[in-house]
């Protein structure tokens, strides 16, 4: 796949570089982007996997089939394992993380070197090496919270801005009360009990006119 052509497939897993009027193979896409050498495209590897995932456009064993050189799977690894440390330091729970933490696609070792990278705002080392991790962030920040068909709260609570606001209220059993409540799915004796004494106050906190007013006020200055 050439370049262009490449970068035509890009919008849409988020990245509007070009336009484009069909749903790629996301799995050829991402082995290209793994494959390219092209700093710019691996710090938007989190970004594209996260849209991929969401959009259930990748298998992942489909995806380490297409690295046919060490150097590729062993780069691939980097980019997942990387992109897991992007979200855990983004405080983003998504469901299907989990899945990418076997041994032929993540490092807990890399795992931890790239979250201090992220922490400490360092450009990357090893076969990353000048991938920004700022400019990573960033460019996660940008597209992802930008991504269409956000209609139910189902897709939106994968949406950035309002994943990382929820994480910043709520504890994880809080934030999963708090959407099963909203999307009427029915909880059982302890966690109506639960919901009622802690969650609630928090959603009634919330829901406070003037307290929204005065919190919007203050995170602007």
């Amino acid at each position: 796949m050439k370049k262009e052509e490449l970068f035509k497939k890009l919008e849409s897993l988020g990245l509007p570089l070009l336009k484009t009027t069909s749903e790629p193979d996301a799995h050829e896409v991402l082995a290209e982007v793994v494959r390219s050498n092209d700093v710019r495209l691996w710090e938007a590897f989190p970004l594209l996997l996260a849209n991929s995932f969401r959009k259930g456009l990748v298998r992942l064993n489909e995806l380490y089939k297409l690295m046919k050189k060490t150097s590729d799977r062993s780069r691939l690894r980097s980019l997942v394992t990387m992109s897991c440390a992007m979200y855990e330091y983004l405080k983003l729970e998504f469901d299907w993380v989990s899945n990418l933490k076997k041994p032929s696609l993540y490092s807990q070792k890399l795992f931890n070197d790239f979250f201090n990278c992220f922490r400490t705002k360092q450009t990357f080392v090893g076969n990353l090496k000048k991938v920004s991790s700022e400019r990573v962030v960033h460019t996660f920040k940008t597209y992802f919270s930008q991504t269409p068909d956000v209609n139910t709260y189902a897709e939106m609570k994968e949406d950035f801005a309002l994943e990382y606001a929820l994480s910043q209220l709520f504890s994880k059993k809080q934030k999963e009360l708090f959407m099963k409540k909203l999307k009427r799915e029915k909880l059982t004796k302890t966690e109506r009990e639960y919901y009622s004494r802690t969650v609630k106050k928090k959603v009634s906190a919330l829901a406070n006119a003037t307290l929204h007013k005065l919190a919007f006020q203050l995170s602007r200055e």
